[in-house]
């Protein structure tokens, strides 16, 4: 009852963004949609399998982007790259006594709050270390929300582009062997990856399959318009339900740190994005959605849709997530 209340809540709220030409219907729809009805202690869900699955899709349309054509533009890419530890250790200098010493949080709940990492990969490591689970779940929510929510105004108005609300070839237009191909990687990917304890192994693992796939000539298509739909859809619920159950003090605490803490990293995010086009590294689209520090899911639906160069955002990415899981550990040592 309450997954259909939510996929009702969520189709409605790509009603209303139709109906009022606001970008993204699919994805800032229900994203707030459910966040409005969770603010009115509506009770909603979401259907995990169904969120990790379209997570499948997005590795397999970042895999197939990945071509022998991508692989000689690589070293292009290495001076963007090696800036993004810099990036992360910014970020972190500043969120963590702002958290600390403004909003009196503990020096795990600071420390982890602090890191742009994966929302899960921050809980856990949060927990481990005897932080507030609640608050670094609200905060890294509201970063993930804050980011995505603004970036499509930002693209429209700062960058006037135009974004649509779908993208990519109708299911009907693409070969039926390519379509059970997608498949077969998307499933066979997440199970390999999960089975070998990769981070993010929805995504990571279809794209390195769709990666292997796509260089091998074997994969020639992304994933149809009707998928990348759907994983926008989920994706918005998923977001939205994460404040399910919030408080006026939650809000008040934990919302408005996470807030000021997104605000602060998107500047410098932005930074960063005007050296690696300063520097002509890459496009200003696309230096600008490599250091948003936003979740890893959203980001890539966010360079899917704007037509930017998917595989470059997904590896600056891919990197700032790896530095933050492998370097979280050992950055706290020099912060205590």
């Amino acid at each position: 009852m309450h997954l259909v209340m939510t996929l009702l809540i969520g189709l409605a709220g790509v009603a209303v963004f139709k109906l009022a030409h606001l970008p993204l219907p699919w994805l800032l729809g229900p994203m707030f949609a459910c966040l409005i009805a969770a603010l009115l202690r509506v009770r909603l869900t979401v259907w995990m399998p169904a969120s990790h699955a379209m997570r499948t899709v997005l590795g397999i349309a970042i895999g197939a982007t990945i071509t022998p054509a991508l692989l000689t533009q690589a070293g292009s890419m290495i001076v963007s790259v090696l800036m993004v530890p810099l990036f992360i250790l910014c970020i972190a200098v500043m969120g963590f006594p702002l958290f600390k010493k403004v909003y009196r949080f503990d020096t795990a709940t600071s420390y982890y709050a602090a890191m742009p990492g994966g929302l899960q990969d921050m809980l856990l490591f949060g927990e481990a270390a005897g932080g507030d689970v609640r608050a670094l779940s609200l905060i890294h929510a509201t970063r993930v929300l804050t980011i995505v929510a603004t970036i499509p105004f930002v693209l429209s108005f700062g960058f006037d582009m135009t974004i649509g609300d779908t993208f990519g070839t109708p299911a009907l237009n693409v070969p039926p062997a390519q379509l059970a191909l997608m498949v077969g990687l998307a499933l066979g990917g997440w199970w390999l990856a999960a089975r070998i304890g990769l981070p993010g192994a929805a995504i990571l693992g279809p794209m390195l399959l769709g990666a292997a796939a796509s260089l091998a000539g074997m994969l020639a298509y992304r994933p149809p318009q009707e998928a990348i739909v759907a994983a926008q859809f989920f994706i918005g619920l998923g977001v939205g339900v994460k404040y399910v159950g919030i408080s006026l003090n939650e809000i008040r605490r934990f919302v408005a740190a996470g807030l000021i803490y997104s605000l602060l990293a998107m500047v410098i995010g932005s930074v960063f994005a005007a050296a690696v086009m300063t520097l002509g590294i890459a496009p200003p689209l696309e230096a600008f959605l490599a250091f948003a520090p936003g979740g890893q899911a959203e980001m890539v639906i966010l360079a899917i849709v704007t037509g930017a160069d998917v595989a470059v955002v997904v590896v600056h990415h891919v990197c700032r997530l790896a530095t933050v899981i492998l370097g979280a550990p050992l950055l706290k040592r020099w912060f205590r």
